[in-house]
C-alpha cells in the first residue's frame, strides 16, 4: 500500500466516512472515485457522511457533466434528451455509472452545451429532459440552470424528469437548491440502488425499494404519488 493510500484510510477512519449509505466501504481502489477530493472537503465543511441531507452542492459540485445524450428511448418516457452531471456521494455497489461518482469527471457545463439542449427539445417529438448523474441534487448550479431555462423556453411542454439517490423524504428536509429543483420537475425516480433489491425486469429503475414519483400530484396530494402509467 502506498503512502497516498494510508493517509487515505488514516482520513476515512477518522472521519467514519463511507462511500455508500447503510454499508461501510469506500473506493479508494476506483480511478473514477475522488477520494482526496471527498475526504479534504469533507474535513474542511465537518460533513457528516450519514447524513446526506446535509450535504450541499455548493461545497462539492465542479459544474461538470460526464455526457450528453439527446433522443433516446431508455431515460423515461417517450423521446428524451439526457444530461448526465458529474459527481455523486452515495457510491451505491455496483453502481452502473461508475465514473460519473467524480465531481471533476467530464467536461464542464457551459451555454453551448445548453443552447444545443434547448434547440434538440424544439423537436415536436422530443417529450423532454432527463436529468442523470451523478446526483443532479448535488449538482444544482447545473441542473437548476437548464430547468429553469426549460420552464422559460417552453412552460409545461416539455416534461423533465429526473433520477436521485435521494429519497422523496430526503429531499423534503434538504437544502432550498434541492427543495427548488424538485419544485420544477416532473418525475423523480428516487432512492439509492440497493444491489441487494436488483431488478432488472423493473420500470426505468434498477432496485425494487426506488419509486417513479409523480412531483406535482405528490405536491397536490401531500403524499407520494406513483407515476400512473407504472407497470412494475
Amino acid at each position: 500500500m502506498s503512502e497516498r493510500d494510508e493517509n487515505i484510510d488514516e482520513d476515512l477512519e477518522a472521519l467514519g466516512i463511507k462511500f455508500g449509505i447503510g454499508k461501510k466501504h469506500h473506493q479508494k481502489d476506483e480511478p473514477n472515485l475522488d477520494v482526496n477530493s471527498v475526504v479534504r472537503q469533507m474535513k474542511q465543511k465537518k460533513y457528516d457522511p450519514y447524513d446526506p441531507i446535509a450535504w450541499e452542492a455548493k461545497d462539492f459540485s465542479k459544474d461538470m457533466i460526464a455526457d450528453y445524450k439527446p433522443f433516446n428511448f431508455v431515460d423515461g418516457e417517450g423521446v428524451r434528451c439526457s444530461l448526465y452531471v458529474s459527481g455523486c456521494l452515495f457510491a451505491c455497489p455496483e453502481c452502473y455509472n461508475l465514473a460519473a461518482q467524480n465531481f471533476r469527471y467530464g467536461q464542464p457545463y457551459t451555454k453551448e452545451l445548453e443552447d444545443q439542449i434547448i434547440k434538440d427539445l424544439e423537436h415536436s417529438y422530443v417529450d423532454g429532459l432527463t436529468l442523470l448523474g451523478g446526483e443532479p441534487f448535488l449538482n444544482t448550479n447545473v441542473s437548476l440552470r437548464i430547468v429553469k431555462r426549460i420552464r422559460k423556453e417552453f412552460g409545461a411542454k416539455k416534461t423533465i424528469w429526473s433520477w436521485s439517490g435521494y429519497t422523496w423524504e430526503e429531499l423534503q428536509q434538504g437544502t432550498s437548491d434541492k427543495k427548488e429543483l424538485l419544485s420544477l420537475i416532473d418525475i423523480l425516480v428516487d432512492g439509492r440502488f440497493v444491489k441487494e433489491k436488483k431488478d432488472l425486469t423493473l420500470q426505468f429503475r434498477g432496485s425494487s425499494n426506488q419509486k417513479i414519483i409523480d412531483v406535482k400530484k405528490s405536491f397536490e396530494e401531500g403524499k407520494i404519488h406513483i407515476w400512473d402509467r407504472l407497470v412494475k
